[in-house]
């Protein structure tokens, strides 16, 4: 059995990021997403189990004091992190799974499964992105400010990912969002193990 893909979707807040993941999820059956766990409260919407594990600050750091998170970080004054060991069996049965996660989370994942395919989502402009963060009314005045401030920092980072999309026609990036799945599965060095039957009716036998 070939192992499994890991995909990281990484942007910054507002970059359209979320709503281009569940679109890729609903394309891509047999791609799973990685469920984090985070301090935050859920949002409108959001379930336990389903967007994130939601645990307490004090739960947060005894998991992180006895080694249970691939990556983890701060975010906004709340923590993020992702399980190594449910990680490492999904990939290793098979199972092609996605992180979306910040670039700090990506980078720390890069270093366990340098194999890992990276995307960066980008807003078409700075305007676009405050308009995007405006009018989802989720975040206070001064929230979107730093959310604003942080975005020049994360895209910043955006060269240390394998593909980089703009986000302008939510069409065209999704497009583009799935033909990278796809391709990352047809590539040689997955595609030789996996087709070795048929490549032996080509090949002489050997004496």
């Amino acid at each position: 059995m070939s192992r499994g893909i890991l995909y990281i979707v990484s942007a910054p807040s507002g970059a359209g990021k979320t709503s281009l993941v569940k679109a890729l999820l609903k394309a891509e059956p047999a791609l799973r997403l990685s469920v984090s766990y985070t301090t935050r409260a859920p949002r409108a919407g959001e379930h336990e189990g389903r967007d994130y594990h939601f645990v307490s600050r004090e739960h947060f750091l005894e998991m992180a004091s006895q080694g249970e998170f691939l990556e983890s970080a701060e975010v906004y004054g709340n923590f993020y992190g992702t399980s190594h060991s449910w990680i490492k069996g999904e990939i290793g049965g098979g199972r092609d799974l996605l992180l979306e996660i910040d670039w700090q989370g990506a980078a720390q994942v890069k270093k366990h499964f340098p194999d890992a395919v990276s995307v960066f989502i980008l807003p078409p402009s700075a305007h676009a992105l405050r308009t995007r963060l405006t009018g989802r009314a989720q975040d206070s005045a001064e929230v979107i400010e730093r959310r604003l401030a942080a975005a020049a920092e994360d895209i910043g980072h955006a060269v240390e990912f394998d593909y980089i999309i703009v986000n302008d026609d939510f069409d065209l990036a999704l497009q583009e969002l799935v033909a990278i799945v796809r391709a990352s599965r047809l590539a040689a060095s997955r595609q030789i193990p996996h087709l070795a039957a048929l490549f032996a009716e080509f090949l002489p036998a050997t004496p």
